[in-house]
Formats: C-alpha cells, structure tokens, sequence
C-alpha cells in the first residue's frame, strides 16, 4: 500500500499510526487526503497554550511544519524531504478546547525543491488563524 492510501485510510479517524512520534502527540484527525493536499482537524489543548489563553505561536508553527511533513509523506516519493525553513504570518488565535483545520497544497513541485502551503482556520473556516510556507529539499536515499 503507497503511502497516500495509508493516509487515507485514517479520513475521519485520528491519524495514530503516523510514523512521526511528534504527529501522534499532536494527535489530528484526518479530514482529507490527496497527493499533495491535506486536510487535518484538531482540538487546542491547555498544553499548547501561550500565558494569555491563547494557542501558543509555536505549537502553531509546529503544527504548519509537520502536516506539511505528511503532506511531502503524501507524494509517494522515493526522496526523503527535509525542510529547509519554515515562515509563518499569524492573523488570529484559537483557545482551548477550539477545533482548529489545518490544509495544505503544493505552490511548486521541483526536481529538487518543493515550496508548499499550510493555513491554519477555526473549524468553519471563517476566520484565518496563521498561514506558514515551507521550502524543503529532497535528500535521494
């Protein structure tokens, strides 16, 4: 089984079997699953709160960097891809017990590089919470 059907079939479930430990402490339910395009759900908890109240910048961070992981995972491809860096613009916050979207998609898929997307909304999609872009590298095993 390739590792695009692996993720889809977790499409309503908690994706647990995720090969990434850090994942599965973040522990998202997967939405949606295509090459490429991933939409996963999660629920804010009180560890991944900032003082005020409100999800902490780097676990929103974190979250942009590891289903943009999943979503290199997604491509089937025989590289291992790395990220090269991270840039995240924060537009709103989330609070505890919040269910939050995170969707990714490709800008561009090279031969060495891949530029992707990741935004991050509350669960109507109403309301932008942090956009981050990712540049990762394809390390041939």
């Amino acid at each position: 089984m390739n590792r695009l059907a692996q993720l889809q079939q977790f499409i309503g479930k908690e994706f647990d079997q995720s090969p990434s430990p850090f994942m599965k402490w973040l522990n998202p339910i997967v939405v949606s699953a295509e090459e490429g395009h991933l939409e996963f759900q999660y629920k804010v908890r009180p560890e991944w709160l900032n003082p005020i109240g409100n999800l902490h910048g780097g676990v929103t961070a974190a979250i942009v960097d590891d289903i943009i992981g999943a979503t290199m995972f997604s491509l089937n491809e025989n590289s291992f891809i790395t990220t090269i860096n991270n840039v995240i613009d924060y537009f709103s916050t989330a609070k505890e017990n919040d269910n939050i979207v995170a969707e990714t998609k490709i800008i561009k898929r090279g031969r060495q590089f891949v530029n992707a997307q990741c935004e991050i909304w509350n669960a109507d999609k109403t309301r932008l919470i942090a956009r981050g872009t990712s540049n990762l590298f394809k390390i041939n095993n």
